[in-house]
């Protein structure tokens, strides 16, 4: 284990009211001011995925960050102005970048065409992630799959004891709600844990907070100049459905990728955390078939996304249908869903279609808005 003993100084310059101030103050006078920080930090022979140096403002946790990661912290570049997020990230595929903001709790489609200084300070700050961690995907092996269906990419599993890229992100939430915060911690560390983002991530921050929701296996308290290994775990997160009115789609209708009309008749639900609402879904009989519903409308507020909350809680509320004796179908040209459902023992694949459902001729549904035009895949619920 590598010991760090770092130092650092300025010059005094000095002056009239440096004079003043070391006399006021009985501050001592030399030709410079010099600091030194003495700490441990793992190597990459060690068994670690995420690590964190956390610590109050002038602890040392830049400096040392600095001093070990060099090239690897990363530093924040301009986004262009006049261009969407999503057009940012060079030569990157379009399906990489669309998993990568998945995979940092960035799942709303609507902002991803939107420039930088347009998004919300948790959206910006959940890019500006997005773009540090783009680097593990140019080594990371991975391959397309349904080549002209726009689907899903799957990742390989990381080999065991593959050295993967490490990202160092100074700042780590520092200008985010702190829910915000708390969530996007967990949304990296899920990531990094299942593959996804094949790389290694350490958090520089002065918030104590996201400790715990970021599970590092290694510590650092600048405080106290202590490295820890493995001592914290996330909190659990309980949620709570209930039926609730179609007013409560006001709240999240901006943030769903298709239309935001949402029809009268549908039965909606409200899952909260806290008291505090986090997503709303809502189901409408299938056209022409008895005792059979689809999810019409799925949505995850921004600051909640990153931790499969949408897929519990789909799962949940199709459940409560499956009990009332109805099937239920939920058809989707989201990348993550449509990768959740396929690895799920809970849903079933019906159909998958590079053109969408053709648009219904009938004048009775002339305001539904089917999929035409879009690759989609349906899956029907089959429970446990």
């Amino acid at each position: 284990m590598p010991h760090y003993n770092v130092t650092v100084s300025c010059p005094i310059h000095d002056s009239f009211r440096v004079q003043q101030v070391a006399g006021m103050f009985d501050v001592p006078l030399h030709a410079k001011a010099s600091e030194q920080f003495a700490v441990h930090l793992p190597t990459d022979r060690d068994d670690w995925q995420i690590g964190l140096i956390v610590g109050p403002s002038g602890s040392g946790k830049s400096t040392i960050a600095r001093h070990a990661f060099g090239n690897e912290l990363y530093t924040p570049a301009d986004w262009p102005h006049e261009r969407a997020v999503i057009d940012a990230f060079g030569d990157l595929p379009v399906r990489k970048i669309v998993a990568l903001f998945t995979a940092v709790g960035f799942g709303s489609p609507p902002s991803w065409i939107k420039p930088y200084h347009v998004l919300s300070g948790g959206e910006q700050f959940r890019c500006d992630l997005a773009r540090a961690l783009s680097i593990a995907f140019k080594d990371a092996g991975c391959r397309e799959q349904g080549a002209g269906k726009a689907v899903e990419v799957e990742f390989l599993p990381p080999a065991p004891r593959i050295l993967h890229p490490l990202i160092a992100f100074d700042e780590f939430t520092s200008v985010v709600d702190r829910t915000v915060a708390k969530f996007s911690s967990a949304a990296i560390a899920k990531g990094i844990r299942s593959g996804t983002l094949p790389c290694r991530f350490v958090a520089v921050t002065c918030h104590y907070d996201i400790a715990e929701w970021l599970e590092p296996d290694w510590m650092l308290d600048m405080a106290t100049r202590k490295l820890t290994w493995r001592c914290l775990r996330r909190p659990k997160i309980e949620l709570a459905i209930q039926r609730c009115h179609v007013a409560a789609w006001q709240l999240f209708k901006r943030h769903h990728y298709l239309s935001a009309e949402l029809a009268p008749q549908a039965r909606c639900y409200l899952v909260t955390w806290n008291g505090t609402p986090v997503h709303f879904a809502a189901t409408l009989p299938m056209i022409a078939r008895r005792n059979h519903r689809r999810f019409t409308r799925m949505v995850t507020l921004p600051d909640f996304q990153g931790l499969g909350i949408g897929m519990r809680a789909m799962a949940a509320m199709a459940a409560l249908h499956r009990r009332e004796g109805l099937r239920i179908n939920v058809t989707s040209s989201h990348p993550s869903l449509i990768c959740h459902c396929r690895r799920s023992p809970l849903w079933k694949t019906i159909s998958v279609r590079k053109t969408g459902a053709r648009p219904s001729t009938n004048e009775q549904f002339r305001h539904y808005h089917g999929s035409a035009g879009r690759a989609v895949v349906s899956f029907e619920f089959v429970g446990a």
